[in-house]
């Protein structure tokens, strides 16, 4: 299944974004995070609090698995760490077209400005920790994007438009 698979830093607006892809191409929209929360039945952050990053991790892996099963084609968002693990890489490719929503750490920041739903983003000054987990993050984004599409300065038509012309 060809599935559109929204990949990119916490901020860059992977749900918004996958939503309103969904509406134009009458797809149906997938957020990891929220499948991961309605299994467990708690938010991320008390998962990160209550059982650590590795067990999300995991959870991460499990949800993959599912969609991987999937028989409908889907626009799925997937948490900003996701693709780090290699395991869940061949999966992503597996599912169907990689999407990379770009945003500079600036844009970021103003986004992600006083949201303290984001355990990776707790301890430090925000955008010294988005530098240092781009900096992690940058060439696996990159190394698994099919489509490279840059969201500063754009609004979520113009970025749907410029997916739905490659993945559509």
């Amino acid at each position: 299944m060809n599935h559109v698979i929204l990949i990119g830093f916490m901020g860059c607006g992977k749900s918004s974004v996958g939503k309103a892809l969904a509406d134009a191409l009458h797809e149906p929209f997938v957020d990891t995070d929220v499948l991961i929360e309605e299994q467990e039945g708690r938010k991320i952050s008390d998962i990160f609090r209550e059982s650590g990053e590795e067990y999300f991790r995991e959870l991460e892996t499990l949800v993959l698995r599912q969609l991987l099963r999937s028989e409908e084609r889907q626009i799925i968002a997937v948490g900003g760490g996701l693709p780090v693990r290699p395991v869940n890489q061949k999966y992503l490719k597996q599912l169907g077209t990689v999407v990379y929503l770009m945003a500079q750490p600036d844009t970021l920041a103003a986004r992600l400005q006083g949201d303290d739903t984001r355990p990776m983003l707790q301890g430090g000054e925000l955008k010294r920790r988005i530098r240092e987990l781009m900096d992690a993050r940058e060439e696996i984004y990159d190394g698994l994007a099919d489509v490279r599409v840059v969201t500063d300065g754009k609004d979520f038509a113009e970025i749907v438009k410029e997916i739905a012309r490659y993945a559509g």
